[in-house]
């Protein structure tokens, strides 16, 4: 059942069947409707996942009642608020599912059991905290440094099959720009 899962953790670190089941047992399955949250900001909530099916939005609802979208997360990645999961603080963002959704879910004091009992984890940890921060670097810099339109294509480059499912409301958000502006964009480069 979490065979991708399974190839994501594998690709890092070699398992033996008893830790997968050891891994296992403390994953929870959440399926999601399209605009379920996995978690509201300000709440207590907090889980480290990783999506087998479907996509995210990870957001902030600002003092105005505007969403600004972070960061879109897709099939076979991980996906978490940081802060709030490992410092056990209220949670900074929103995370929706923005189409019918499957993830699998650990709590911190969960983790905190596989990295005692199979602690070859720990390393694959380390290496996913190290991608994340690139993602968050590689982010702010494209949002400092690329216009719109860069960042536009470059996302339509690396997610080609996501591009559709994700409306302009919330990819002009991500991006930055109004709705009419995206529509701009994407008259000129189609």
């Amino acid at each position: 059942m979490y065979n991708l899962l399974r190839q994501n953790i594998e690709r890092k670190i070699p398992l033996t069947d008893e830790e997968w089941e050891i891994i296992v047992s403390k994953a929870e399955l959440i399926k999601l409707k399209k605009n379920q949250f996995l978690q509201i900001q300000n709440s207590n909530n907090s889980y480290e996942g990783f999506i087998l099916k479907g996509s995210f939005k990870t957001y902030i609802l600002n003092e105005n009642g505007t969403e600004t979208v972070i960061f879109f997360s897709f099939e076979n990645e991980w996906i978490c608020d940081l802060e709030s999961f490992y410092h056990q603080k209220p949670t900074t963002y929103n995370i929706k599912a923005i189409e019918d959704s499957e993830i699998v879910v650990i709590n911190k004091m969960q983790k905190a059991y596989l990295f005692a009992v199979v602690p070859k984890l720990i390393k694959f940890h380390v290496l996913m905290i190290e991608r994340a921060n690139v993602a968050i670097q590689q982010r702010l810099l494209d949002v400092l440094n690329k216009t719109s339109k860069q960042r536009y294509l470059d996302f339509k480059e690396r997610y080609p099959q996501k591009i559709s499912s994700i409306n302009n409301k919330n990819l002009s958000s991500y991006l930055g720009v109004s709705h009419e502006f995206l529509s701009k964009i994407k008259r000129t480069v189609s």
